[in-house]
């Protein structure tokens, strides 16, 4: 089953004046990550998302109207900076993928199972 993992993270973990070095540090986890995905032989994909600030939102009101609005979804600390789509035979699996992606401070991995266009 693939599963997806969304990353939540604060774009301020990047800022000031230790920032360059918190990005490097992340990338390094990312890529660590990535090779391991690739050792291990499992089918994955990902990408690594512009600033929260680029984002446009097509917001659905009642009666369907869709709205643009510029920015992410919703009024957070965190944004979505990437993601992974992992293959794992079960939620523990993709669990264990989650748990090696590089979050400075604060965060979150969203880990959701991705619907089979077949179902």
């Amino acid at each position: 089953m693939q599963y997806m993992l969304l990353i939540h993270e604060s774009e301020d973990a990047y800022a000031g004046e230790d920032g360059a070095q918190v990005m490097e540090a992340t990338l390094a986890g990312h890529m660590k990550l990535i090779e391991k995905l690739t050792a291990s032989g499992t089918n994955w994909s990902g990408n690594r998302l512009r600033e929260a600030h680029t984002a446009t939102t097509l917001r659905y009101d009642d009666g369907g109207e869709g709205v643009i609005h510029d920015g992410p979804f919703a009024e957070t600390h965190e944004e979505l900076g990437g993601y992974y789509i992992v293959e794992a035979d079960d939620l523990d699996g993709a669990i264990a993928w989650a748990r090696m992606i590089p979050v400075p401070g604060k965060g979150a991995v969203e880990i959701r199972p991705v619907w089979p266009e077949e179902e």
